[in-house]
């Protein structure tokens, strides 16, 4: 809004949830007509980073389903290095992916492509097909797809409220949808596996 692009909340969710800071630029300046500040990304990311030191939350049952698994976990996100360092560090989560911590800045194409992802499998040695993909949004669960990989959709989160995000999600490609971390191992042990995996 500070630039001249007015979007309402749900509307930011469509356009914005879930697509790396590159991806949301082209987004914006498209709508726009214009070009944003070269700063804008950095400036983004300093005021979100200060918000999420004073409100960002953990979500129930993380800290038990990641430790419930017996297979490599990481995350694999389209923020910023940094925001995600500081996400993990303000809700308590940073020391159970440790190094395994994947940006889109680290590859070509941030999601619905899936180089992200295929970047994170290569990086934990694991073949695409055996990997299982939680995801919050479209762009999530379309960049799982088309890596060949499983993904569940979760919309559990606060920022889930308001919208049909479960139906959206299973459109998208999502093998199932939930709404409760703590369910997870208890999903994940029901699935079934590929062939070969």
């Amino acid at each position: 809004a500070r630039h001249g692009l007015e979007v309402s909340e749900a509307e930011s969710r469509d356009l914005f949830l879930g697509i790396s800071a590159a991806s949301a630029r082209k987004v914006a300046e498209a709508r726009l007509g214009a070009a944003l500040p070269e700063n804008f990304e950095a400036e983004m990311a300093r005021e979100v980073i200060a918000e999420f030191e004073r409100d960002l939350q953990g979500i129930a049952g993380v800290r038990e389903a990641v430790t419930a698994m017996a297979r490599p976990v990481c995350v694999a996100s389209s923020s910023l290095p940094e925001r995600i360092r500081a996400s993990l560090r303000v809700v308590g989560y940073a020391d159970l992916f440790g190094p395994r911590v994947f940006s889109a800045a680290q590859v070509a194409n941030g999601k619905p492509a899936p180089d992200l992802l295929l970047h994170a499998a290569a990086n934990l040695g694991v073949h695409p097909r055996d990997c299982l993909v939680i995801e919050d949004s479209e762009a999530g669960v379309t960049a799982a797809r088309r890596a060949g990989m499983t993904a569940f959709g979760f919309v559990g989160g606060a920022h889930h409220r308001g919208g049909d995000y479960g139906a959206r999600l299973e459109a998208a490609g999502a093998a199932l949808v939930f709404d409760d971390m703590r369910a997870l191992p208890k999903l994940v042990a029901a699935f079934p596996r590929p062939a070969g995996a």
